[in-house]
């Protein structure tokens, strides 16, 4: 008989105090809390499975993951409470429920969707410090769409992805959208694909400003699809402006 049972877990998360998803040696990632969490309800350990990293800084609004607890312990719903209990205010557990045994938070999923937040103007209100990306101005919006239907569809993205010390296997994804609101001042993209590469939503971000500034010719992203990686661009938004907004499945 099967002694544990499947929780499937999604997190909202405030990035800015911790060092990323994934558990560090020195602890501090939101992996690590989740797992002290575990520890201190259940007493043993219990590792945590994310469907993928986010960076240090970069906040969740619809991370998912799972995790493999004693079967007649706690029911999910005593869990979903007892971890908020032992969680940092800025870690919560928005639901917890039981999955299929064979559920994977990381492998079954289909696709995420991104937020960046980007406020445009000269002054930046404090409450967005650590929240959103403050561009004083101005931007050339028809460009930012125009520049984003560019780059939406099947491509090889490796003109837009960061080392992270080892090649991922394929650097083609579908980006089946990247959506402008404008509401005043604010600007936010929502990008949704199959997949991202490392610090990809991040560097199409900081292109996507750059060519809506007029610092960048709109053409050079057709060099940058193109080249398979040479060359690459290097205009990176910064993490605070960026939440995992949902995990496709």
């Amino acid at each position: 008989m099967k002694t544990t049972q499947r929780l499937r877990l999604l997190l909202a998360y405030d990035g800015r105090p911790f060092r990323g998803w994934q558990s560090q040696a020195g602890g501090d990632a939101v992996q690590d809390w989740l797992e002290q969490a575990f520890l201190r309800v259940g007493g043993q350990r219990i590792v945590v499975h994310g469907s993928g990293r986010t960076d240090a800084g970069v906040h969740a609004l619809g991370q998912v993951a799972h995790a493999d607890v004693p079967r007649d312990f706690l029911p999910p719903a005593k869990w979903h409470a007892a971890l908020n209990a032992n969680l940092p205010p800025e870690i919560r557990v928005l639901r917890c429920v039981r999955a299929a045994a064979d559920f994977h938070a990381r492998f079954q999923a289909r696709g995420k969707s991104y937020l960046y937040r980007i406020h445009v103007g000269p002054v930046f209100p404090p409450l967005e410090i650590g929240r959103a990306w403050h561009v004083p101005g101005p931007l050339d919006l028809g460009v930012l769409r125009a520049c984003a239907a560019r780059l939406t569809g099947k491509h090889d993205f490796a003109g837009f992805a960061a080392n992270r010390g080892h090649a991922p296997t394929s650097t083609v994804r579908t980006l089946r959208e990247i959506h402008l609101t404008a509401r005043g001042p604010r600007l936010t993209l929502r990008f949704t694909g199959d997949g991202f590469l490392y610090k990809m939503v991040r560097l199409l971000t900081g292109t996507l400003i750059r060519c809506a500034q007029g610092r960048m010719e709109p053409a050079f992203l057709d060099t940058l699809l193109a080249g398979g990686g040479s060359p690459k661009t290097h205009f990176q938004a910064p993490a605070e402006g960026l939440y995992l907004a949902r995990v496709l499945y």
